[in-house]
């Protein structure tokens, strides 16, 4: 009798560990890395995204970030070491906008390249770059420009008709098919 208890004390041990097993392995999630923009402003700000998609360049928009919540604009492992924003404050009317033009509308969008944006019936809009330095993982941070006054050296946009400076000091690594990292191939540039 002793060893009828003891096997059965086995195996429901044993049992009992491959029910652990396999919840553990059913509850792990892959970890997923974004492209998030995160509204540091008192309006709600309305984000576009530009980057080079498999089959060439592409812009896609509208994500709308209340004040003080985040936008994930791109989801998953960033693919590209540059990615281009445009975001517009959509009460105080500023923008956080560049030097690289790639194509816009009104309404939702996703548009393939950066060519002839009025001859296709597109809106012609300036982005910024942004380099995630080959990261998996980015957040950027939107801030107001009077809470920036005087602040140097930020990772971010420092508030709407601010757009960051060049600061492509770091050699083009291939993330960037174009020479110079901050403009897509065939992109309109001022």
């Amino acid at each position: 009798m002793a060893f009828g208890v003891h096997l059965s004390r086995i195996r429901l041990g044993l049992a009992l560990l491959v029910m652990l097993a396999g919840s553990a392995l059913f509850s792990i999630t892959p970890a997923y890395a974004d492209l998030r923009v995160c509204n540091q402003t008192t309006d709600p700000v309305s984000i576009a995204l530009g980057y080079r998609a498999t089959s060439g360049w592409q812009s896609e928009g509208w994500w709308v970030a209340a004040p003080a919540q985040c936008a994930t604009v791109f989801q998953g492992n960033l693919n590209s070491r540059f990615f281009y924003l445009f975001a517009a404050d959509d009460i105080g009317g500023g923008a956080w906008d560049g030097n690289v033009y790639m194509c816009t509308r009104d309404d939702s969008f996703a548009i393939f390249g950066v060519e002839d944006c009025l001859a296709r019936g597109y809106e012609r809009t300036g982005f910024f770059e942004v380099d995630t330095q080959n990261k998996t993982d980015w957040t950027l941070q939107l801030t107001d420009p009077a809470a920036n006054a005087g602040a140097s050296g930020t990772d971010s946009p420092t508030g709407p008709d601010n757009p960051p400076g060049p600061d492509n000091s770091t050699p083009d690594d291939g993330g960037n098919p174009n020479p110079d990292p901050g403009v897509p191939p065939n992109a309109d540039v001022d």
